[in-house]
């Protein structure tokens, strides 16, 4: 008779054995981090045909190796409670564990660049440029390294040595210094400017479009600011309309470009990628780390003939995506695919927007009440709040939120904030009303406790 395999313990009891083994002092988190990657080696072994496979030497040989690296690297998880769900200093979305799983399964060798069926060279973007035309019913994608790529390509493909039409008021420099002018110039093509700051009009446009060496209008999604008040600007179908008449594509760089949960908090005034390309947009161009909910990632979606033009360009090559990117990309449009209700459920990032204030309310208030437990200096109370959806995603708008503001006896608001930032895994808050603040919003369920374990542990 075949002997049973052993048991694999649940994580607390193999972070219990950790700390009998004396690795206690790498940290609570680098611990589990290392155990979990040494877990997965048990399972692919008894995947394999290794039933015996276990928490063993060999296993702890392993968690002991992962430790001598793990707890050196600089860049390293965090939890955000800054309630900003889309936070670029802090890596902008979260990914779904399927595409956390799908990039870890192709770390080694994988189907990137090669044909199952004939052995022979295949594309490694197909499967993610097939989807984002389901997903988006457009008649072709592209996927590249993010989105300010997008634009340098398609610009580059479509305009080199020739002239593009930009409104004054889409001129945009987003973070880092990414002005829309020099990426045009770095493209190789001269800007025409329409327009004045506040409103354009179609006739602006139209006007432009009558010189022979413009080949290409470019709308640009404003992102991280608005201009309100005496404003115009001609309707996305109007100017598609006169583009065609022209024989000129027009091409939109919408940004976060949302796709699913248009009725989320937050998004009820963000134009959707469908949207776009049924106002008549050629080419769609947006992030796929802002509100799709993925990896960094530039998508174009749009007319087939004007997407392998964009392919064939030699900067295609230079701004391609890793096996890893490509493979969780993969993951989050199939999860896309799947339609609203499975995006809004399973994607992090939609996830957090979809939490109304009565649920955030109730786990600030149970972390609250931990805190107290706890005591140790700490004093917790549950405020009402507002955070941002961030990454230029509806600039002005609040999201209310809920969230425990923490005050210490012997730290101010500021060695509080340090002292959370100095933790494992580092902790990201607002400094409010004389404490800290963390935003319940953009915390999970399973940060929610290790904050509990911090605050009960803090000395």
């Amino acid at each position: 008779m075949a002997e049973n395999p052993p048991r694999i313990p649940s994580m607390n009891e193999i972070l219990e054995s950790c700390a009998q083994r004396g690795l206690e002092s790498f940290g609570r988190e680098a611990c589990r981090a290392a155990c979990s990657r040494a877990l997965d080696g048990v399972r692919a072994l008894r995947k394999a045909g290794e039933p015996q496979a276990g928490v063993d030497a060999a296993f702890w040989t392993q968690v002991s190796a992962f430790l001598q690296v793990l707890p050196s690297l600089q860049l390293r998880g965090a939890i955000n409670a800054t309630g900003v769900v889309l936070h670029t200093n802090l890596g902008r979305a979260p990914w779904p564990q399927e595409a956390v799983d799908a990039a870890a399964a192709v770390a080694g060798a994988s189907l990137c660049e090669i044909d199952r069926k004939t052995g022979g060279r295949g594309r490694r973007d197909r499967p993610v440029s097939e989807l984002l035309a389901r997903v988006t019913g457009a008649e072709a994608g592209l996927p590249v390294n993010n989105n300010a790529a997008t634009v340098l390509l398609a610009v580059s493909a479509l305009a080199r040595g020739r002239k593009v039409v930009v409104a004054r008021s889409e001129l945009v420099e987003i973070g880092g210094s990414y002005r829309m002018p020099e990426v045009i110039a770095a493209a190789g093509a001269e800007m025409v400017e329409v327009g004045t700051t506040n409103r354009v009009h179609l006739k602006d446009f139209e006007t432009a479009m009558e010189d022979p060496a413009v080949s290409l209008v470019l709308r640009i999604h404003p992102s991280n600011f608005r201009i309100e008040g005496f404003t115009t600007e001609p309707a996305m179908q109007e100017l598609a309309n006169a583009c065609h008449a022209r024989g000129l594509p027009l091409v939109y760089d919408l940004g976060s470009g949302v796709l699913n949960g248009t009725e989320l908090g937050g998004l009820e005034n963000e134009h959707s990628v469908q949207k776009s390309l049924a106002d008549g947009c050629d080419l769609v161009t947006f992030s796929g780390d802002k509100l799709l909910g993925g990896p960094q990632a530039g998508l174009i979606v749009g007319a087939k003939p004007l997407v392998e033009r964009l392919r064939r360009d030699m900067l295609t090559r230079c701004l391609r995506l890793d096996k890893t990117i490509l493979a969780a990309l993969e993951a989050v449009l199939s999860i896309h695919a799947l339609g609203n209700a499975a995006a809004c459920a399973r994607i992090p990032a939609l996830q957090r927007l979809a939490l109304t204030t009565a649920q955030l309310h109730a786990t600030a208030s149970q972390l609250a009440d931990a805190i107290n437990r706890a005591a140790n200096g700490f004093c917790a109370g549950v405020m009402a709040c507002a955070g941002r959806v961030g990454s230029g995603a509806s600039p002005t708008a609040d999201l209310p939120s809920a969230g425990v503001l923490v005050h210490h006896a012997q730290r101010d608001a500021e060695q509080l904030a340090q002292w959370l930032r100095a933790a494992e895994p580092p902790v990201f808050a607002r400094i409010q009303d004389g404490g800290v603040l963390l935003d319940m919003r953009t915390v999970s369920s399973s940060e929610q406790l290790l904050l509990q374990q911090l605050f009960e542990n803090a000395s």
